[in-house]
């Protein structure tokens, strides 16, 4: 029996003078690269510029971002109390109402006991002074080094210039006003933020052309929400418990004020690394301050430090699980970024931006700069993959 043979499939093919799809997939990856790279450059550029543009209008910015911040911790709040039958004016301006109520308790163990410790600062100096004094002595022999090489390297003759600064009650008496005024302006507009989440979420969902966008972009804001709300009230728990264990060991060793300490270590703890450093630094300058000897002085210091050992190493991580694991080197560039422009509200607000910002790109899609400096692309996202998943592209290619 004779089979009929099939015919040929058919190829496709292009007409004169028009390029083959390989050449132009090629063409299209070149344009894509081009573009990537282009937008790399702005993005650090905007990288590099941010800083003086947020530390000059700091009066605007840092208000707007505290805000934003504090919405987004406090709607799940608001949310809370709207489902118990409140109205949403009231439910907001209940959420901050608490915020406010916190934040006034944590500053009154801190700073009450702080103010009844101020009249014995300079009997502490002294002490700290004796001290460092004896260890100068016992090191004498570097300072006489230092001094002969300082001799043959011509360098004697050194005269230092001090200039005048103004006093610490003249610098308050100029921060105060502008203080109070970014401090109204964050709470209102915190308020306004908080009340109007609703309208916000409603536009979103049903006031957008395509839908599948509203609901991306509903769920980002969701993310974003629940990932910082979550992070800052688990952190805040932790520290509340480490407040507790230094305010108890302070008060076992005798030191004056343990609610104060146990409200000083939980407010430092909210700044990842600097802020324990400085705990123990204070700790060490108030024990050598107190105590008879320099061992005794560092037992609080050393007992902290063994606590914050446990605590960043084992309880905090095994809380908060992968889900909220940030790379230590980020966390330390948004420290030294944050508080570049902002000092001290900078770090405190760096790593609940740096969090934020996460959620965001986890959703929108992270930049693959290491890769695409070695010809990746910028993007998990191929868009030439996609492409050729239509059939546009050269199947042989």
């Amino acid at each position: 029996m004779n089979e009929t043979p099939e015919p040929p499939a058919a190829t496709t093919v292009p007409a004169p003078g028009q390029p083959r799809p390989s050449r132009r997939m090629a063409f299209a990856e070149q344009e894509l690269r081009l573009i990537s790279a282009l937008v790399v450059l702005i993005g650090m550029g905007l990288f590099l510029a941010l800083p003086f543009v947020l530390s000059i209008g700091s009066v605007v910015f840092l208000p707007l971002v505290t805000a934003i911040l504090l919405t987004i911790l406090l709607s799940p709040l608001a949310d809370k109390l709207s489902g118990l039958g409140l109205p949403n004016v009231l439910a907001s301006l209940g959420a901050l109402l608490v915020f406010l109520t916190v934040v006034m308790l944590a500053l009154a163990l801190v700073l009450q006991p702080a103010v009844a410790l101020f009249d014995e600062l300079p009997a502490m100096a002294d002490r700290v002074g004796q001290r460092f004094g004896e260890l100068r002595d016992q090191f004498e022999w570097l300072a006489i080094a230092n001094r002969e090489l300082a001799d043959l390297m011509g360098q004697s003759g050194a005269r230092e210039v001090v200039l005048a600064s103004p006093s610490v009650l003249e610098q308050l008496a100029f921060a105060t006003p502008s203080v109070v005024l970014e401090v109204l302006l964050t709470f209102l507009m915190a308020f306004f933020m908080i009340e109007a989440r609703v309208r916000l979420r409603r536009h979103l969902l049903f006031e957008r052309s395509n839908f599948g966008s509203s609901v991306k972009a509903a769920r980002v804001m969701r993310e974003v929400q629940d990932r910082v709300a979550a992070y800052i009230l688990t952190v805040g728990w932790i520290n509340a418990g480490v407040g507790v264990i230094v305010a108890l060991g302070a008060w076992l060793l005798g030191i004056e004020a343990p609610v104060m300490w146990g409200g000083l270590a939980a407010i430092l703890n909210f700044v990842p690394y600097i802020g324990p450093l400085v705990m123990t630094a204070i700790l060490a300058l108030f024990g050598i301050g107190t105590t008879e000897t320099l061992f005794l002085g560092l037992i609080p210091a050393a007992a902290y430090v063994g606590l914050h050992t446990v605590e960043s190493n084992v309880i905090t991580p095994s809380i908060l699980g992968a889900r909220f694991t940030m790379n230590p080197v980020m966390i330390l560039i948004a420290l030294s970024y944050f508080s570049w422009i902002w000092g001290v509200f900078g770090a405190l607000l760096s790593v609940p931006i740096l969090l934020t910002l996460t959620a965001f790109f986890d959703h929108v899609g992270r930049p693959n700069l290491i890769g695409f400096i070695f010809g990746e692309p910028l993007f998990k996202t191929n868009l030439l993959a996609l492409g050729a998943e239509d059939g546009t592209s050269d199947p042989a290619a």
